[in-house]
């Protein structure tokens, strides 16, 4: 059998990035804390997957999860994460730890990889080595690069200014990213993220970060990035650590896919879930 051409490559490409990607936009719900924090709330991920199900377009899952879970998600975008991302101690193990890569994603069927980036952490030097590599892998193949960019770090939200944030994300797509995920700049407006997505030259999802415990704010954020040109999301403990999962599940993609305005979703939540 002959090797693949290049434009073969990338059109299979393509197509697993239109798994997560319905008309240009995406609810991607990560589940893959566990390798980072105590994860109240995914006791039982199989049961989360089928409630959130017809909200969800695609996943985040660690190796573990995508070995035994891949098949429950057939017809969805499933993401490998490629990194332990170690927010529990300090020194040489803090960060991301690079893991597995484009081979194991292979192997699970996975659409894409996604790996932490981050710009002014304690361990940049290696991160960004790490995340080149991965991206430099995943060239020859199939499979697309989501680069998670973060300043600083995890739950690091004194760093998340417009200027970091915005050089984070023009970061991950100058190395090679197919899509970047960032957090929401901490006090940001509309206009100041919107600079941000047109001058980053791939699509720009924002993260959810620690679970709110405020489904207005929560819903605001996502109608703000929306508004400001973002492509989707990829929120996960503001889902399954909220009460209703498969509600907020819902809301999230009324404001995503239905241009519904934070106060339509904010509405949209006390409505039961059929």
């Amino acid at each position: 059998m002959s090797e693949p051409t290049p434009t073969e490559v990338a059109l299979s490409r393509q197509d697993n990035l239109n798994l997560f990607f319905r008309n240009g936009r995406t609810v991607i719900l990560p589940i893959d804390h566990g390798v980072a924090i105590p994860v109240p709330g995914l006791a039982d991920p199989t049961s989360l997957i089928e409630r959130v199900m017809p909200f969800v377009d695609g996943f985040v899952l660690n190796l573990g999860l995508a070995l035994r879970l891949g098949e429950a998600l057939e017809g969805k975008g499933l993401c490998l994460r490629t990194d332990v991302y170690n927010v529990r101690t300090e020194g040489p193990g803090a960060g991301s730890i690079s893991m597995y890569g484009i081979e194991e994603a292979e192997m699970v069927g996975a659409s894409a990889v996604m790996n932490m980036l981050y710009t002014g952490g304690p361990n940049e030097k290696d991160n960004f080595q790490e995340c080149a590599d991965l991206i430099r892998l995943s060239l020859d193949s199939s499979v697309p690069v989501i680069l998670e960019a973060l300043p600083k770090g995890l739950g690091q939200p004194a760093a998340y200014t417009v200027e970091n944030v915005g050089f984070a994300a023009r970061l991950a797509a100058e190395l090679g990213a197919d899509v970047v995920k960032v957090p929401y700049p901490t006090n940001g407006t509309v206009d100041d993220f919107r600079k941000i997505v047109e001058s980053t030259f791939i699509p720009v999802i924002i993260l959810g970060g620690a679970a709110m415990g405020d489904d207005a704010g929560l819903l605001k954020m996502v109608e703000d990035a929306m508004t400001a040109g973002a492509a989707g999301i990829a929120i996960g403990r503001n889902v399954w650590q909220h009460s209703n999962p498969a509600a907020i599940a819902r809301s999230l993609n009324a404001v995503v896919h239905q241009d519904a305005s934070a106060l339509e979703a904010l509405a949209l939540l006390k409505e039961p879930v059929r």
